[in-house]
């Protein structure tokens, strides 16, 4: 506060004394951007289904396939977490003397 009080102060004593405050940089004005189209329900719900006909959907092979990795591949990362748990649990009780 009181730096304010005395800032206030001392532009009060230049402008008394004749001196113009120092004018700050004007900043350039962004230009004005042209406001977004609107589009309707129906126009929206055509495009949709547009772009729906162009994705490339998997055939069930490719779909069976995707699903059988994906169980093969959270079997093995659970094996992996229990095989890393097992020896952090051996690890923690040799170096706390725990259940020995």
């Amino acid at each position: 506060m009181a730096s304010n009080e005395a800032t206030k102060k001392a532009d009060a004593a230049r402008r008394a004394a004749g001196g113009a405050p120092a004018a700050s940089p004007q900043r350039p004005t962004p230009p004005a951007r042209p406001a977004p189209k609107r589009t309707g329900p129906v126009e929206f719900f055509g495009e949709v289904r547009d772009e729906a006909r162009k994705v490339t959907w998997p055939t069930r092979k490719e779909t069976t396939i995707t699903t059988v990795m994906v169980f093969i591949m959270v079997v093995i990362a659970s094996l992996f977490f229990v095989a890393v748990d097992q020896v952090l649990r051996i690890g923690v009780g040799l170096i706390l003397g725990i259940g020995a």
